[in-house]
């Protein structure tokens, strides 16, 4: 099986120990390695696939704990780098009720930021089938520029490049700069994954059929759509499934859920063998039979507090699978 590499921040997230106060109640804070990226990648190695990271630490507690969960879940860390000029980012969480969040952000900047496009080489994309990439560090940053040039290398060695926008608002100058630049990098990818409350931000269309049919005008032959309590979707050129939402005893904590389901998409991706010269030929069977895989996966990380990625043993335990 070929990796699934990703690139983008690496940062420590603050979780309540308490629920249902907002952040500036909290009294209490568990510290958890985080990173949409990288709890994508994650997903896949826990999985029992191939999964590598490209980004960069502070030289500090922080960055060393990452690396160190990170290649403890089986993570290639081997492209993470260490640098002087900023701390490891932070993100502290509060959840309500319903395990719903609110972030803030310390990154003014952070390590991960200072990521060039000269550190960026061919050879970190050896035997990869899949490049995953999000927006939280495509702001106007040298991380940008290491974005674009690692997109290049992918599409020059016809591999597929995933994008999960994973909108976080508070991390840019505005909601108008955030939205170009995530047009902006649309047409770049083969598979793009939303959640529900993305769509219109991300495409201007309300409906969900306006949205994938707008996506696919450009590069993209797979939309895979997250919508919380309503279910999921995917779909390709030629293809779609749907499968509901999976009942989950006690909603634990929702951070981590759809980097859940995209890393376990992915992992079934790259199983399966699926690259840029073959996505289109999957079946309608095939599709179903990964979106339940990843909507099971996904309820078993919001039973859990963090973005705590599950393993396949603990999916056959429960599952069957």
């Amino acid at each position: 099986m070929k990796k699934v590499t990703a690139i983008g921040e690496l940062l420590i997230d603050f979780v309540p120990q308490q629920k249902g106060c907002a952040l500036k109640e909290v009294t209490h804070f568990e510290r958890v390695a985080g990173g949409a990226p990288a709890n994508v990648v994650t997903a896949v190695s826990r999985l029992g696939g191939r999964g590598a990271m490209i980004s960069q630490v502070g030289e500090d507690a922080f960055g060393e704990h990452i690396c160190d969960v990170l290649a403890g879940n089986g993570v290639d860390t081997s492209h993470v780098f260490h640098t002087k000029k900023a701390n490891t980012g932070l993100a502290f969480v509060s959840l309500d009720a319903a395990g719903n969040r609110e972030f803030s952000f310390f990154r003014n900047p952070s390590a991960d930021l200072f990521l060039s496009p000269e550190q960026i080489t061919s050879d970190m994309l050896e035997d990869t089938a899949i490049v995953h990439f999000c927006s939280v560090d495509l702001v106007d940053w040298p991380v940008k520029k290491a974005h674009e040039k690692l997109i290049q290398l992918a599409q020059e060695k016809n591999l597929l490049v995933s994008f999960d926008p994973n909108v976080r608002l508070p991390l840019w100058d505005s909601a108008e700069a955030c939205q170009k630049t995530i047009r902006e990098f649309l047409p770049m990818a083969d598979i793009i994954k939303l959640s529900d409350d993305e769509v219109e931000f991300v495409t201007g269309c309300r409906s969900e059929l306006e949205a994938v049919h707008q996506l696919m005008q450009g590069k993209c032959r797979m939309v895979i759509l997250t919508k919380g309590a309503n279910g999921s979707s995917v779909y390709t050129r030629t293809t779609s499934a749907q499968t509901p939402a999976r009942k989950v005893e006690k909603v634990v904590d929702t951070t981590g859920a759809g980097d859940s389901f995209a890393g376990s998409f992915l992992f079934q991706l790259a199983r399966a063998g699926y690259g840029a010269d073959n996505l289109e030929t999957i079946s309608e069977q095939e599709l179903m039979e990964f979106l339940n895989f990843s909507a099971d996966y996904a309820a078993l990380t919001i039973g859990k507090m963090g973005a705590a990625m599950a393993s396949m043993e603990e999916m056959e335990q429960v599952y069957g699978k």
